[in-house]
Formats: structure tokens, sequence, C-alpha cells
């Protein structure tokens, strides 16, 4: 087995948009109706392991050099949903986050400037021909922004355990997604906004779900959206995941907002953030 193979998916979780295949024009219409029919497509830990073998190599390739023609596929009453990977574009998205994550000395080293200087450069001419191009995916790393909770219900909570796996053959990791239509996570976001705008100032968690909402916007109005914990699973156990009930957490702190208490509302945010705060300390754990 290679190195890039035996990875485990990075401690990371997902925002996903599917959409329908009347969103997309010809022939990237046809192409994705051929490949929704295909006995089995690649998954997450696919794309991933992909993506791992491009950094292995000597110099690293951070950005693919032709775009993923490939897709997550889902089914919303019998209607075929697609949410393109989009590799390429989100390789280029990721790198322009980086400074704020490590430090120079560190990105030099796992980056070299010239690799970084070229890539740039690629993005801004890829940019003029493409100045509409947005990700159906969204990435965080170690943590679940809380603003991504707001677009979903309890109900939509959907929770798999793990089974444990053998000598001749590696386990099932658990699985912890929320699913919702489109026309949902836009209501419930109009609502948590205008709860947060009549009740306390703007701030990051207003903006947070401002932006969101925006990128929602660009997607079909029968569009399905996503919340995967992704390799998240892999960071806690097995009984946090069967616990969490952090959309509901967060819909209990915006009901009380829009009840007018104030205190209820801050003492119910107060634990969902520092829930996760105590996810994200993890990154510095030996």
């Amino acid at each position: 087995m290679s190195v890039a193979s035996s990875v485990p998916i990075p401690y990371a979780s997902y925002l996903r948009v599917y959409e329908p295949l009347t969103a997309f024009p010809e022939p990237e219409r046809t192409h994705w109706a051929r490949y929704a029919r295909r006995p089995r497509t690649p998954g997450a830990q696919e794309e991933l392991r992909r993506s791992l073998a491009d950094l292995l190599s000597t110099p690293p390739v951070p950005v693919p050099v032709h775009e993923s023609g490939d897709a997550f596929v889902a089914h919303v009453d019998g209607v075929v949903v697609i949410c393109p990977w989009r590799t390429r574009l989100r390789a280029w998205l990721a790198l322009q986050d980086l400074p704020e994550q490590f430090p120079e000395p560190v990105l030099d080293a796992m980056l070299p400037p010239v690799v970084r200087v070229q890539v740039a450069s690629d993005y801004e001419r890829w940019l003029i021909a493409n100045p509409d191009a947005r990700p159906w995916i969204r990435t965080a790393v170690w943590q679940v922004p809380l603003r991504w909770f707001a677009l979903f219900g309890d109900e939509d909570r959907h929770y798999e355990p793990g089974e444990a796996g053998s000598a001749e053959a590696a386990g099932r990791a658990p699985v912890l997604r929320y699913r919702t239509t489109m026309a949902q996570a836009r209501r419930r976001l109009a609502r948590a906004l205008r709860a947060l705008r009549e009740s306390i100032d703007e701030g990051p968690m207003t903006e947070g779900l401002v932006e969101v909402g925006r990128w929602l916007e660009e997607f079909h109005p029968r569009a399905l959206v996503e919340l995967d914990f992704g390799g998240l699973v892999h960071a806690v156990t097995e009984e946090w995941l069967a616990e969490d009930r952090s959309v509901a957490q967060m819909a209990e702190g915006i009901a009380a907002l829009r009840a007018g208490d104030g205190e209820a509302a801050g003492d119910t945010y107060g634990r969902l953030a520092e829930r996760w705060r105590a996810v994200r300390d993890l990154r510095f754990a030996n």
C-alpha cells in the first residue's frame, strides 16, 4: 500500500452543496448525468488520497494541473443531485489561507516560495477567464464553524456508529452528517440573522452568516445542503459523536434570542463554543 493511500482523512469538516442536473450548462450536464449512472463513484477518502499523492511528490504539486471531473452524488426524492469536487479551485483557495495559519519559516518548508508564487500567478490568470467560479465545497480544519450549524435542524441529523476492523480488513469509521434542502437552509439562516440583528450588535457570527448566505445564493433553489463531520470523527471519541447535538444547541440559542432571553442565549452559545474550543485545542496536543 502506498503512503498516500494509508493516510486517514485529515481532521476536517465539510459544507457541501449538491445541485440538480438542470443547474449545470451543457456539456457539463451530460457529463454529470453519465457520471451519476456509474455503479460506483469515488468518495471523500479517495479525493484526499489523490491530493496527498501530489503533495508527497518532489517538488510538491499543491494545485492539480487539471480540474477534477469527479463529484459526490446524492438523491433527493428520486432526483439526482451533484456536488462537483472542483479540487483545483479549492486548492487555490486553501493556499490563500495558509499564511494566516503558519509562520513563514514553516510555510517555506512546506511549500517553497517559488512554488507559491507560481501557483498564485496561475490562479490570477485562471480567474480572469473564470470570474464567476465558486466552490461547491467548503472545508474547515479541526472544527465545524459554529455558523454552519445555523443552517440545519436536529431532524436533519444522521449518525452511524463505527465498526471495528479485523486482522484482514480495516474497520469502518463513524459517520455524522446533516442534510437539508436549500430552501430550509436559507430560511433558517435568515431567521438566525434576524434574531442576531435584533438582539446584539454586528459581530463575527453575524458577519459569518452573511458570508455563508451570499455563498448559498449562488446555487439552485432546489439544491441539497450537507454538513459532514468528515475526518473530525477520528479526532474525538464515538461517545462524543453520539452525544453531539450542536445543531440543536444552536437552534436553542437562536430561539432564546428571538424570545428576548439574552442570558439563556449567551449561556447556550457559551457551552457550544466551549465544546468546540476543546476540539480545536487538540490541534496543539502531542
